[in-house]
């Protein structure tokens, strides 16, 4: 078949004009580019890996030290603090065995402090944790805590990560190149009403490995496609040369490494796949330049993305009769939700479609332009899913081992109705080992957790 007429998840989309289809034809991704997107990343890692290249690696695949997966038997009561946007979330895990007990509350962080002072950000948290605690009755008890951060962090040990730079949205002053575990540490201490051991710092991927390898012992990659992206893995520990000699410890075979690929594709790494539609994107996000793989694909550019597609299509006349009185020619009106609700209407139907462009101010829209809004939804999230399914194979090539499991939390993977098919053919397609797609249920919280639980029973 040719890529022209490709089959979306047994739909093939015939009634396309083809003026359409060339005005998507970029983000269309040949098998051959998407190898070529492979050898290039493996190319990254191993920059990030060695010692004498880490420091000018853009995938700087940082050190976790958590070398131990869990086993079972950890027990007790264990808090965790998972940030890494625009909400946070607490929660208390109780484990006994194979048993576990979650209580969790989300807390907002309002725009003004994620633009505001670390002080602000941190002293926020702690209050709401002192709430949490309190509202269970657990004030005068320890408690471990794995804090989930899901910010590139340079790890200095287990319970020491400093800031390399803010994403998503966040610009806090004073952190970028701080401890945050010191930050949390001082923000807790400054109450004097809770008794908190900060235990474990880890990234979001780590968290969501950790939490399937609890289920599945299989478990050696944690992904993330959310409203960023991100992937760790099980690397031999020998290979991890940018790690802080005695800070780990060397006899263990094994070490998480969190790649950071979503800085992927800086220093023009990308540019052979790189379209007009991602270049708008980046110049006018709050960081141009960096983060170019994450651009590409994750939830937060991913709506906009689409919009920019049927922006052009609409100057050019091809959709909507060359007009659109309504939100759609604003930025950031189409949102990544929009993607995954058009792409669940059924084949012929378009409610959800016709519900969107409502809202966008769109009324009164014919079937081919709900086809055509469709086709440009499904070349963007298609694609998102092959570089995401790119990366991944990477991963197993790299590792060797047949029955990997990859623990998989976020928004687009699991609200995006093809987003799991599309991944297992195509990770099938570009590399030979078998491997296994695993829902992470409970995101990276519980896995923040059990760090903090394999953590404290070392102690």
């Amino acid at each position: 078949m040719s890529e022209e007429t490709w089959d979306y998840v047994g739909e093939k989309w015939e009634h396309i004009e083809q003026s359409i289809r060339d005005a998507c034809k970029d983000l269309i991704l040949s098998d051959d580019k998407l190898r070529l997107i492979m050898q290039k990343f493996t190319e990254e890692i191993n920059k990030g890996l060695s010692k004498e290249s880490h420091h000018e690696a853009n995938v700087k695949c940082f050190t976790t030290y958590v070398q131990d997966l869990p086993n079972g038997t950890e027990k007790g009561n264990f808090l965790a603090l998972d940030l890494g946007g625009t909400n946070f979330r607490v929660l208390l895990i109780t484990l006994d065995g194979q048993n576990f007990d979650m209580k969790s509350k989300i807390y907002a962080i309002p725009q003004s402090l994620m633009l505001g002072t670390g002080t602000q950000l941190f002293d926020h948290i702690a209050q709401c944790l002192a709430l949490f605690v309190k509202d269970l009755n657990l004030q005068n008890e320890v408690l471990p805590l794995g804090f989930t951060f899901s910010f590139p962090l340079i790890q200095y040990g287990l319970t020491k990560g400093h800031l390399v730079r803010w994403t998503k949205g966040f610009n806090c002053s004073g952190v970028i190149g701080e401890d945050v575990v010191a930050l949390l540490d001082q923000a807790i201490n400054r109450r004097k009403d809770v008794k908190i051991d900060v235990c474990a710092i880890l990234n979001d991927t780590t968290g969501t490995l950790m939490s399937c390898a609890w289920k599945n012992r299989n478990c050696r990659i944690g992904l993330i496609v959310g409203t960023g992206s991100n992937a760790c893995y099980v690397e031999k520990t020998k290979n991890a040369q940018c790690a802080i000699p005695g800070n780990y410890v060397e006899s263990k075979p094994n070490m998480l490494i969190n790649t950071e690929w979503g800085a992927f594709g800086e220093g023009g790494v990308l540019d052979f796949v790189m379209t007009e539609f991602d270049r708008a994107i980046d110049e006018n996000s709050i960081n141009p330049t960096k983060q170019l793989f994450e651009k590409m694909l994750s939830g937060m550019y991913m709506g906009e993305l689409t919009r920019l597609v049927l922006e052009k299509l609409v100057n050019a006349g091809l959709l909507f009769s060359g007009k659109s009185p309504g939100d759609l020619m604003k930025r950031g009106k189409f949102f990544t939700k929009y993607v995954s609700e058009i792409e669940n209407d059924p084949k012929g139907k378009y409610t959800n479609c016709r519900e969107v462009l409502a809202e966008l101010g769109l009324r009164n829209v014919s079937d081919q332009d709900c086809e055509n809004v469709r086709y440009v939804c499904s070349v963007v999230s298609r694609r998102a899913a092959h570089l995401v399914s790119a990366g991944i194979a990477a991963l197993l090539n790299k590792m060797g081992e047949n029955n990997v499991t990859i623990g998989i939390d976020g928004s687009v993977y699991r609200f995006h109705p093809h987003f799991h098919d599309l991944m297992t053919a195509k990770i099938s397609a570009l590399q030979r080992y078998k491997f296994d797609l695993m829902l992470s249920e409970d995101g990276s919280g519980r896995g923040a957790a059990l760090v903090a639980a394999v953590a404290s029973q070392k102690r």
